[in-house]
This record gives structure tokens, C-alpha cells and sequence, in this order.
């Protein structure tokens, strides 16, 4: 192929550089060195081309395969010319310096929100996590992480074309070798595709991993952006947007309606994990607890459009009865007029708030959008206690202001809020303890208890460390809200709870739901009669064969329950049971 024909030479020092031996021989440290460099590139480029993209499949087992890639690109170099063998070498090692880096985002995704890198949707995501892991770990050490980041990044798009270099000119030293190893690499290769082989569980020792990577990554890309264009279009179409507001939520007039969302609160708090008895006990003495007082509860499951983190796309699926699983669906639903609940309170005369006490921004949208008179945050609500790691205070505050500024004027008017109750956000440490309502005050009694509890840094060294944790927050908010409800004494009280996603993989485990409890909670039998149709369960705790709704069915059900149906409105079917 344009080349003369390379003889075979003895294998020693000088080949595991792809370069002649000095005169006189190489000394063992160089020699030693040379060899060393060779056996890394090949670790970085099996890496590369073999390795899983989720950690939890990281093991010695995922590593013993056979690439189809590696294969190609041997030979394809062997019977290149030789100015075209670099070009080539050197395209190869950027494509798969690409693919260990998606391999590691990929990683890193599937443990914090449960499924792969998605280059369209995850880009604007950075920020955020950077955010929120210096609330867990401090900003300095944050910063740290971050420059390591970087550092590995650089390193990785540097010395993975020059290992692919320095490989494919060892091959071509040894070109007669080289030839009949690749031969019969193929056939091997082509055996244990047909037959299936494996050694570690769903890896096949043929493989093929690093091009599907590749394929499904442009895959994604057009499929994402022919997405949002269907999405913008389904968006526009709103057969409640120009309902009146006297047809509008009749069933709860003059009612205090709050949405409260609790923070990472998923099936895995109430079913199957070593916490959720505890999280269960909980909720069972809360139903009593809210009995004794009047009030009742009705509880399921949604389907959250989100896993692990990213709150604001199940927030924003509530809402608007849309399916928000991406930042871009977020950003053109912004953008869009679609009626929310928020908007529908506000339109049926109820004054709606927006309380985020995670937030110290300015937030246009909640007043653009979402239509809310009033924006509580970090800023506004006279809090004077200590940060809990993420939380800015702990959900007790959070109540305790709302009931302060919004519910203690008795001639008040009806009041429709979200809250988020951000105290079971991750990192689960340290966690507030109740106090006597009386005494919350400005939060100064909240002084002192994260130094009494957990760092985020101890808990993190060991994951059933971290569940217990997770476990106790859950117990923590629900039983800040039940003891809210209790200590209200507002019988018009209405609360629709609901978890907004579940935990991170570290908590919820590999190929768990998407699924989090969702409650209904009201002194008047009136309100729940209405939704007596919908088949959930007495009290705050769902059963694992409670109904499961998606998420983007709520809003139309919801609206449908408290007020006349529109025309052209049609309720959806409810989905089968978990």
C-alpha cells in the first residue's frame, strides 16, 4: 500500500518506545521507562475503548474484552501509507479521548440523576452542581475539585492521541506480527459475537462499546433537538389556558392551599430499604397525630420526570401538566403562556406565594410565569440562624415564617404557596432538630446544632452512613409539616405534599422508579370527598400497590376535582397501578 515492507526485529527495550535502540543498548531505566509508557497507553486506551459508563458496572470482570475498535484501527494502520498512519493515529486518539470523557460524565450522571450525559440538555447543569457541591463540601475544597476536573480533562484529550501514537508505531514495527494477530483477534471476535460469550454480567466479551458510545451520543443529540421542537408546538396547546375564574378551583374557595415539596422525598423513603421503617412509623403516627387534631390525608405515587436532583423539572411539571424531564423543555415552557396551578389560584382570586428558601437570586420567572404576588428566599425572611450544609434554614423556619407572614392575620385572604422544604436535599448532614414552635423566633435557637451534628465529609465515606442519613431528613420534614399542620389551627387548611424526585443512586440504588409519594391533607371531609374517585389511600403513607399517576397528569386532575370541567378537557386515564 505504498510502504516497503518493515522486517521483523527482536523484541527488546527499544520496541516499547516504537524507536531504534541507541547504540550500545538503552540503559535499564530507560528501558524500564519505555516499557512503563507503553503499558500505560494501553491502559488508557483499553480504558477508552472497554470500560462501562456507570460505576456501579466498574469492576477487574468489565475490563476483560475484546474491541472490535482497537481491531479495526490496527489494521486500518497497517496497510496505510505512512504519512497517512499518523493522521489517522491521531484522529482516533481525539475520538476516543471524547469517549473516556463521555464515559466519566456518563458515570457521573447515572450516580447523581440516574441515566447518561446527555450533551443538548446537561450543558447549562454545571453550574448548578457546582453550587451545590460547595454547600457540601465547602467552596475551597469545590474549587479544588473543580481544577482537578479540569486538569483531568486536559490531560485525558493530551495523552490519549499520543498513546494511540506511540501503540500503532509499535504495530507497525512489528507488522508481520502484527498482521496475523489482528487476523486472528477478528475471527476470535466474530466467535464470541456470535455465541454471546460473557464473563461479567450483560458484557459481552465482544465488543463493540466505544462506537455504539459514539453512535448514540449523535443519536441523542438529533433526537433531543427534533424533541423540543414537537415540544414547543405541544406547549402552545392549553384547553384550560381561557377558562374563566369563576369555573376555576370552586371546590376550595376559601381555602389556604399549600403545595409543600419535599426535598429528595421517593419511594425509596417508604418502601424496601433498611430506613424506611422508620420513615414509615413516622408517617403512620403523623396520620394519627393529624386525626386527633381533624384533619385527614389521601396519599399515592407520581412518576417524577427527574431522578437524583434538577428539582425544578418535577416543580415545573406539577404545574403545568407537562412532562419537564429537560432544561430546554424548562426553559421553552417559560417561555410559553400555559396556565399553571399557581396561575389558576391567582386568576380564581386567591393571593399566591412562592416560598424558596434555598434561593438568594432574583427569580423573575416566578412572577412572569408562574404569576405569584409574593417571592419568599434566603433574603426576605428574617432567618438569623446557622446554614445546615445546603439548607439555608431548616424547614421549621421555613413553616414557621410562612405562618407568620401569610396565615397569623386571621381577615386574611385566601392564600394559595408552594414551599419547598429543602432540608432532605442532599448531602443529608448536618440535620436541625425540632423546637418548640414558640420559640423558633428568628432562628437564633437553631444555633450550635450543625457543630452537634454529622459533617457532610464523615457521612460521605460510607454509603449506609449516608441512607441512614437521608432516611433521618425524610423523618425530619414530614414530621416538621405534620407538627406545622397541628400547630396552624386553620381549618381551611388544605396541603398537597409530594416528593419531588427520588435520591441519588448512593440512596435509591441502581434501576430504581422514578416514583414519589404524593399526600392530600384537609380538615374539611368536603375536599377529599372530591377526589374520592381517584382511588388513593387513607393516610400519609401510599401502600406499594397505591395508584401511580405520571406527574403531568396531576394538573388537570387536580383542576378537574375543584372545578367544573371545561369543554375539550379530557381527564387522563389513570395509569395502571405501581
Amino acid at each position: 500500500m505504498g510502504d516497503p515492507p518493515v522486517a521483523e526485529e527482536a523484541t527488546d527495550g527499544a520496541d516499547a518506545g516504537g524507536g531504534p535502540a541507541p547504540e550500545g543498548g538503552r540503559s535499564r531505566g530507560r528501558t524500564v521507562a519505555a516499557w512503563a509508557l507503553t503499558v500505560l497507553a494501553c491502559l488508557l486506551v483499553w480504558f477508552a475503548l472497554v470500560a462501562p459508563n456507570q460505576l456501579g458496572r466498574l469492576t477487574p470482570l468489565s475490563f476483560v474484552r475484546l474491541p472490535l475498535e482497537g481491531l479495526a484501527v490496527v489494521g486500518l494502520v497497517l496497510v496505510l501509507p505512512h504519512r497517512a498512519k499518523r493522521i489517522v493515529a491521531a484522529i482516533v486518539g481525539v475520538v476516543l479521548a471524547l469517549v473516556a470523557i463521555l464515559k466519566i460524565l456518563d458515570m457521573g450522571f447515572f450516580e447523581a440523576l440516574g441515566r447518561p450525559f446527555n450533551p443538548v440538555y446537561d450543558r447549562g447543569y454545571f453550574g448548578s452542581a457546582m453550587g451545590l457541591l460547595g454547600d457540601s463540601i465547602g467552596r475551597r475544597d469545590a474549587v479544588f475539585v473543580l481544577i482537578g476536573a479540569g486538569i483531568l480533562v486536559v490531560a485525558i484529550l493530551v495523552f490519549t492521541p499520543l498513546a494511540v501514537l506511540r501503540l500503532t508505531r509499535l504495530a507497525d514495527r512489528h507488522r508481520t506480527t502484527s498482521l496475523r494477530a489482528v487476523t486472528v483477534l477478528a475471527v476470535v471476535w466474530s466467535l464470541f459475537a456470535l455465541t454471546g460469550v460473557q464473563i461479567a454480567s450483560d458484557t459481552p466479551v465482544a465488543s463493540r462499546s466505544a462506537a455504539s458510545l459514539a453512535f448514540n451520543q449523535v443519536t441523542q443529540v438529533r433526537t433531543s433537538l427534533r424533541d423540543e421542537r414537537a415540544f414547543e408546538a405541544l406547549a402552545g396547546v392549553d384547553p384550560l389556558q381561557n377558562t374563566s375564574a369563576d369555573d376555576l378551583l370552586t371546590g376550595l374557595r376559601g381555602k389556604d392551599v399549600i403545595i409543600a415539596v419535599v426535598e429528595s422525598y421517593g419511594r425509596v423513603a417508604v418502601q424496601d430499604s433498611a430506613f424506611s421503617p422508620r420513615v414509615n412509623a413516622v408517617l403512620d403516627a403523623g396520620t394519627s397525630r393529624l386525626r386527633s387534631a381533624g384533619f385527614a390525608a389521601q396519599s399515592a405515587f407520581l412518576t417524577s420526570p427527574t431522578f437524583g436532583g434538577i428539582s425544578w423539572l418535577a416543580h415545573s411539571t406539577l404545574q403545568s401538566g407537562l412532562w419537564i424531564n429537560n432544561q430546554l423543555r424548562y426553559d421553552n415552557l417559560l417561555r410559553s403562556d400555559r396556565l399553571t396551578l399557581s396561575g389558576a389560584f391567582k386568576r380564581a382570586g386567591w393571593r399566591t406565594v412562592d416560598d424558596v428558601p434555598s434561593n438568594s437570586n432574583d427569580w423573575p420567572e416566578g412572577k412572569s410565569f408562574y404569576h405569584y404576588d409574593k417571592i419568599y428566599d434566603a433574603r426576605n425572611v428574617g432567618y438569623k440562624g446557622p446554614k445546615f450544609s445546603y439548607a439555608t434554614m431548616p424547614d421549621q423556619y421555613v413553616l414557621s415564617a410562612f405562618q407568620r407572614h401569610e396565615l397569623a392575620n386571621p381577615d386574611h385572604a385566601p392564600v394559595m404557596a408552594e414551599i419547598d422544604l429543602v432540608s432532605s436535599h442532599t448531602p443529608w448532614a448536618p440535620l436541625p432538630r425540632l423546637v418548640d414552635w414558640n420559640k423558633v423566633g428568628d432562628g437564633s435557637v437553631f444555633n450550635g446544632m450543625p457543630a452537634q451534628g454529622q459533617s457532610p465529609d464523615v457521612v460521605w465515606r460510607d454509603r449506609s452512613k449516608v441512607r441512614a442519613a437521608y432516611g433521618q431528613s425524610i423523618e425530619y420534614s414530614m414530621n416538621a409539616l405534620i407538627s406545622f399542620v397541628q400547630n396552624a389551627h386553620d381549618n381551611n387548611l388544605v396541603l398537597v405534599v409530594f416528593g419531588d424526585h427520588q435520591p441519588a443512586t448512593i440512596v435509591s440504588g441502581d434501576h430504581a422508579s422514578r416514583d414519589v409519594p404524593i399526600s392530600i391533607i384537609a380538615h374539611d371531609p368536603a375536599v377529599l370527598k372530591r377526589i374520592s374517585g381517584w382511588g388513593w389511600q387513607d393516610g400519609l403513607r401510599p401502600h406499594p400497590n397505591a395508584p401511580v399517576w405520571p406527574m403531568d397528569a396531576f394538573r388537570n386532575r387536580f383542576l378537574t376535582a375543584y372545578g367544573p370541567q371545561p369543554p375539550g378537557l379530557s381527564p387522563p386515564a389513570l395509569p395502571a397501578k405501581h
